[in-house]
């Protein structure tokens, strides 16, 4: 078939790779002029596959004045007059219940091991360059009550094939020496040692350079969706710039987008952008180089990541619920500056320049529950939601939905990701 994948971050573009390997003649289109260039730009790095517990926690209830008016909150909620905003958060306040956590938590570290199984596959026949690392995840807490909840999860995800460890300080700093030289008094942490990071978009750019030897790919750059042509019920066509594309079957992977153009074609879909930051450090010299760290480092108090890119410093952070708002505030970039100079104080930040300072929309449904695959449109599927963890999750939800377009039995269940209205 001819399958037309919309949008060229790191779920189309992993979507466009397994769906061309499938045989099928696959068009990629992206408004921007490269692959990997928006959301997944500039994400936390991380691949985090046995830490996916969503946002939606019952923990939410008690700390929501914390997060709604307190200035150090790492969650911003600035109220807006769209009505997709709160049609979101009603639906996000319930999910916030245990029996609905603990049936996430198990989706997702199904489709993340799935994803990871599906990375490794590809990248040993690929060799693909992109600072890829296993190095392991250290999830680091300053308060013995939030190590002691840790600890029972750690406990229940052990049933599902999580290996971790909660540890001491004095055991983290022996795994990752560069933390013994933070300004933090920690409690310990957990320790999970399989886990990996990588640069997205670098990823991405190399994978499509290897789909370009195929002829029957095609990846349509510098261009817009920007309306569709529909017939008896299903999609016929889409306008991408002066072309109109048609097609046997279409993927929505618009990422924060995808929701403005279902619309189009009388679809509503529960997705709200979740607004986030990064800066990258660049390890200039020996002793940035020695003082950052190699594990990838969760500060779950302050909700900033860290991951090691070759000679680089991923920092991100932040979850805002803001709307559209593109700008990158400097208090946003102050905070992690701040927090890398804690906790790495050896390592150069240098000036705001030369940082890269980013933002971009994670995709966020309610539940942090992906949706993959058909829609109510005839031949529209989805590859939506993934949220914060769009970079862990993007291979086996390429996967899946390759799968389930070719009619073929599924590696994992595929029930909880399916589109309900």
């Amino acid at each position: 078939m001819h399958i037309c994948v919309m949008g060229a971050g790191v779920i189309g573009v992993t979507t466009a790779y397994r769906l061309l390997q499938d045989g099928h003649q696959v068009s990629l289109i992206d408004e921007r002029d490269q692959p990997g260039a928006g959301t997944s730009q500039g994400n936390g790095a991380q691949l985090s596959y046995s830490y996916v517990a969503p946002l939606a926690d019952p923990s939410v209830w008690s700390k929501w004045a914390y997060y709604t008016f307190s200035k150090d909150s790492p969650l911003t909620l600035r109220p807006t007059l769209e009505a997709a905003q709160y049609r979101w958060l009603f639906e996000f306040l319930r999910c916030c219940n245990a029996q609905r956590v603990r049936r996430t938590t198990i989706d997702l570290l199904n489709l993340a091991f799935y994803s990871r199984d599906q990375l490794t596959q590809w990248n040993a026949g690929l060799n693909l360059q992109f600072d890829y690392l296993r190095s392991g995840k250290l999830v680091m807490f300053t308060d013995t009550q939030g190590l002691d909840a840790a600890a029972q999860q750690v406990q229940f995800q052990a049933q599902y094939g999580c290996q971790q460890e909660v540890l001491g300080a004095a055991a983290c700093i022996r795994i990752e020496p560069s933390l013994g030289r933070s300004r933090r008094d920690w409690a310990g942490g957990v320790y999970t040692p399989s886990e990996e990071a990588g640069d997205c978009p670098q990823f991405c750019r190399a994978l499509v350079e290897v789909m370009q030897a195929d002829p029957n790919f095609r990846f349509i750059g510098n261009t817009r969706v920007s309306a569709a042509r529909m017939q008896a019920g299903a999609l016929q066509a889409v306008q991408a710039g002066d072309e109109w594309i048609r097609a046997d079957r279409f993927v929505l992977s618009l990422g924060a987008e995808s929701a403005d153009f279902a619309r189009q074609v009388g679809l509503s879909l529960p997705l709200y952008p979740l607004k986030g930051y990064s800066i990258t450090v660049p390890l200039e010299d020996e002793v940035s180089r020695a003082a950052a760290p190699q594990v990838s480092i969760t500060d779950i108090s302050r909700k900033i990541v860290y991951a090691r890119l070759g000679q680089r410093l991923r920092v991100a952070g932040r979850i805002e619920l803001v709307g559209r708002d593109r700008s990158i505030p400097q208090r946003a970039i102050d905070e992690l500056k701040s927090g890398m100079a804690e906790l790495f104080p050896d390592c150069k930040l240098g000036e705001d320049a030369t940082l890269s300072p980013w933002t971009g929309f994670r995709p966020a449904t309610p539940s942090g529950v992906p949706i993959v695959g058909a829609s109510p449109v005839g031949n529209l599927y989805l590859n939506i939601g993934q949220g914060a963890l769009g970079w862990t999750l993007a291979c086996g939800s390429a996967a899946l939905l390759a799968d389930q377009i070719a009619g073929r039995s599924r590696a994992i269940d595929d029930a909880p990701f399916r589109y309900a209205a």
